[in-house]
């Protein structure tokens, strides 16, 4: 998030207009332009991370108006914050302008150094917005994803793998007599024990599209997008076998003198009958047969 170079959408008709903005901008800030509002809303709903756009209000087919009403209305979009640049100077056309949801309105011509001030703030308010939002979706002991970056990253790949009707996988992890290890060794060592098996895990993940995150108390979870069962499992083992390399002392364990876990499994090509829940429920089924045939083993 630091080291990020802020990218800002510039939306006008005129391509003077696009190159009298991108010249005072362009060496502070990435710099994507369209030139009409279906444009701005297809790069805005593609585009990884938009953190400002500056929207012209009087354009053919579509006007800045009408491009902001859609950006508010899609989840994906709606907090992506609009200054409209416009030649419109009455106070009504700034009202409606704020009414509907922009945050700064520019009247042409502008002053460079004017420009640069109003987008900076901008910018420099969406990126600690951002910082926040990030912040409350990370496990404040493990540092990795927390149960709810989870759930919001699980059903969005979720609905992706129905849309691709492409198998997703989830694995459901529970560390072995992880109370009694707590109560021998004190919750500190605990704390310890429960970060160490979370970088295990998300070190074990290669893809950027798949994600491990601690679900709860001793247990983690983790979503492959596009992974049929065979390759589900081989990561599965790929945790019990990491895990088992930490060789993290456990006396009281009654399957092991060494940390270890239990695996479930579950793997789904969702189809318009199927949900989100019901695959994480097949998971934490397995990891229950898991616990329950023993430990230290994954089923699937």
């Amino acid at each position: 998030m630091i080291n990020k170079i802020p990218v800002v959408l510039i939306v006008d008709d005129m391509a003077t207009n696009i190159h009298a903005l991108s010249s005072v901008l362009k060496d502070e800030y990435e710099i994507k332009v369209a030139t009409s509002g279906s444009t701005a809303i297809k790069i805005a709903k593609n585009q990884e991370k938009l953190d400002l756009i500056l929207l012209d209000i009087e354009m053919p087919e579509m006007d800045g108006y009408e491009v902001l009403k859609e950006l508010k209305s899609d989840p994906q979009t709606k907090s992506i914050p609009v200054i409209f640049v416009t030649a419109r100077d009455d106070i009504r056309d700034e009202e409606k302008g704020f009414d509907i949801g922009a945050v700064d309105y520019i009247t042409k011509p502008f002053h460079p150094a004017i420009v640069r001030a109003r987008v900076r703030n901008q910018v420099n308010l969406k990126m600690k917005s951002d910082l926040l939002e990030e912040l409350a979706m990370i496990d404040g002991l493990t540092h990795i994803p927390n149960r709810r970056y989870f759930d919001e990253a699980f059903g969005e790949r979720f609905t992706d793998a129905k849309r691709s009707q492409r198998p997703i996988s989830v694995i459901m992890v529970d560390i072995d007599y992880f109370k009694i290890y707590n109560d021998n060794y004190g919750h500190g060592q605990g704390d310890t024990c429960l970060k160490l098996i979370a970088k295990t895990l998300s070190s074990t993940l290669k893809r950027p599209s798949d994600l491990v995150a601690r679900y709860g108390g001793e247990e983690f979870v983790a979503v492959l997008p596009n992974t049929d069962e065979n390759g589900a499992l081989t990561i599965a083992n790929s945790f019990l076998e990491n895990v088992r390399k930490l060789q993290l002392p456990h006396e009281r364990s009654q399957v092991e003198k060494y940390v270890t876990i239990s695996v479930g499994v579950a793997t789904m090509t969702p189809s318009k009958d199927t949900n989100a829940d019901g695959l994480l429920k097949s998971a934490d089924e397995m990891l229950y047969q898991a616990k329950n045939s023993g430990r230290n083993r994954v089923v699937g």
